[in-house]
């Protein structure tokens, strides 16, 4: 065989079941992937191949290892982005780009995926020994699925491609979990039993580790509120008593008055990383613990007073089995007292935001469109996910969740219109889910077009689109009919002004998709752009 059949052979052990982005690549265009039982998806754009792998990675908790390809030169310019974003984000992939032929690879201006996608991708190599096809893809998908989980990427020459190699019996790769050193578990058992106040920052590693129930066992152990980062939403039930929603530029009332009253703050799966999309952890007079399967986290923007380190599910049982070894009665009597506290701030907070988000006004306040979007759907089938800028920062205080991964946040970088193809990887991933995404002017004119592959390969997913003719706050008018553009690519699209219409159609476009159809909501509205901003009160 040759080095495009075996490079599918092993997606295919590896158990890839898609291999998405844009030709020319022989994975593609000889058929490999589809002789191999990998369903090929063509996008329109390569950045949102990456986006679309993202998803699948992000919705499976990093088990589905999926596969991105793309032509040498143009293909791999193009797909910088994508990758980026999935590193940023922590989502694994493994990306297989050509590469010009070994004797032009080095020739300025050939671009080259080795040198340029090291600072973005966990791996990066170049395979030019056709012999050392087999253990070059394994250490790529051995990467990807290990540790923290990022992309892997081999560059493959294009003349490689038709090499002959021999014949190999491929293994896949599997995913190992480390444990917590008992001794950093003790000391952070110490100082929660300490504390007056402990408060929970839950991050993306709680997903992936599927932790979702030892960290309710412990927040209710502990009788401890729980915020997560934008990229954790929806690890913890945002309907619990303890819950105080999601940290980001604009976040609730309550996240913002416990995380500066806790006298300890336990980042669980979490970086930590100084954003403006997530909290900033008081770094005097209370405790840091900083909980993360990767060490470079530790230290890196914020000092932390005590660090854990390993896989976030061992790490929450373990401080469970410790607490319950310790405490007979853990009672620690104020139950009552904190879930009253958030009740009252939360309640408070939304009386206050209760006209803008019930806004009878045209054009329609963006806000009463999240507010009907939350009040519409069904949480226990809905996947949602927003868009950079306003999209983002309307949906993440305001658009509750309360099922684990039925939320794609993110914002370690912030790339518009991110949010398509992550939500086109989710439904692929999950079809009986309703896969929605909100988005805005900015976002839809950057990958807009991959609505058409939604369209063409089956992914029913349901578009909003905020369209007040200008990008967000930055005075650059925007126009067009997002409505009509839908109808022309093969799905169905509305345009609705009237803010008394916005459920109904809402209902309409989730219908839409049950029957198979990428549905596009086009809400024509108002240059409202208010946040919830309680750090600045």
């Amino acid at each position: 065989m040759n080095v495009t059949d075996a490079v599918a052979e092993i997606l295919a052990e590896e158990g890839v079941e898609h291999l998405i982005g844009f030709p020319s690549n022989p994975l593609f265009d000889d058929n490999a992937a589809e002789e191999a039982g990998i369903r090929p998806i063509v996008v329109r754009q390569e950045r949102t191949g990456a986006h679309i792998l993202d998803g699948i990675a992000r919705i499976t908790s990093g088990d589905q290892v999926e596969a991105f390809a793309c032509q040498h030169g143009p293909g791999t310019e193009n797909s910088v982005g994508g990758i980026a974003q999935a590193y940023a984000e922590s989502a694994p992939i493994v990306a297989l780009p050509a590469g010009y032929s070994r004797a032009k690879t080095n020739t300025d201006p050939k671009f080259s995926s080795l040198v340029n996608y090291q600072a973005v991708t966990k791996t990066t190599e170049q395979l030019t020994d056709p012999e050392a096809t087999e253990e070059t893809i394994r250490r790529a998908f051995q990467a990807a699925r290990n540790g923290r989980q990022r992309p892997g990427l081999v560059e493959i020459p294009k003349d490689v491609f038709y090499e002959e190699v021999d014949d190999f019996d491929y293994e896949p790769t599997t995913s190992t979990r480390s444990g917590p050193d008992p001794e950093a578990v003790s000391d952070a058992v110490d100082a929660l039993l300490d504390a007056d106040l402990p408060v929970i920052n839950a991050g993306q590693g709680v997903h992936y580790a599927k932790a979702w129930e030892p960290l309710q066992e412990l927040a209710e152990l502990l009788e401890a509120p729980v915020a997560t980062t934008l990229n954790g939403k929806s690890a913890f039930p945002e309907d619990h008593p303890l819950a105080l929603g999601a940290g980001s530029k604009s976040e609730p009332r309550q996240l913002n008055h416990f995380v500066h009253e806790a006298d300890v703050l336990f980042g669980i799966g979490c970086s930590f990383t100084k954003t403006a999309y997530g909290i900033t952890p008081p770094t005097e007079d209370n405790t840091l613990i900083h909980s993360t399967n990767d060490p470079g986290d530790v230290d890196k923007d914020y000092k932390s007073d005590l660090a854990v380190i390993g896989d976030a599910k061992l790490v929450l049982e373990a401080v469970v089995d410790e607490v319950r070894s310790r405490v007979d009665d853990t009672d620690f009597g104020r139950y009552d007292d904190v879930t009253a506290e958030i009740a009252a701030i939360e309640s408070e907070w939304l009386d206050d935001w209760a006209d803008v988000l019930e806004s009878d006004e045209t054009p329609i306040n963006p806000y009463r469109v999240v507010h009907e979007l939350n009040e519409t759907v069904d949480k226990d089938e809905v996947v949602a996910t927003a868009d950079a800028g306003n999209a983002r920062d309307f949906m993440a205080p305001f658009f509750e969740v309360t099922e684990p991964l039925s939320y794609l946040g993110w914002g370690k970088t912030t790339q518009l219109g991110y949010g398509l193809g992550l939500m086109m990887g989710a439904k692929l991933t999950h079809p009986e889910k309703v896969c929605v995404h909100v988005m805005g002017d900015g976002a839809i004119g950057m990958t807009g077009m991959d609505f058409e592959t939604a369209a063409r390969e089956d992914i029913p997913v349901l578009e909003i689109v905020l369209n007040n003719f200008e990008m967000a706050s930055y005075d650059t008018p925007f126009s067009g009919h997002y409505a009509d553009f839908a109808e022309s690519m093969g799905g169905y699209g509305e345009r609705v002004e009237d803010p008394d219409n916005v459920a109904d159609a809402i209902e309409r476009g989730v219908e839409k998709t049950k029957e198979g159809t990428p549905v596009l909501l086009e809400f024509l509205t108002a240059k409202y752009t208010e946040l919830s901003r309680p750090d600045l009160e």
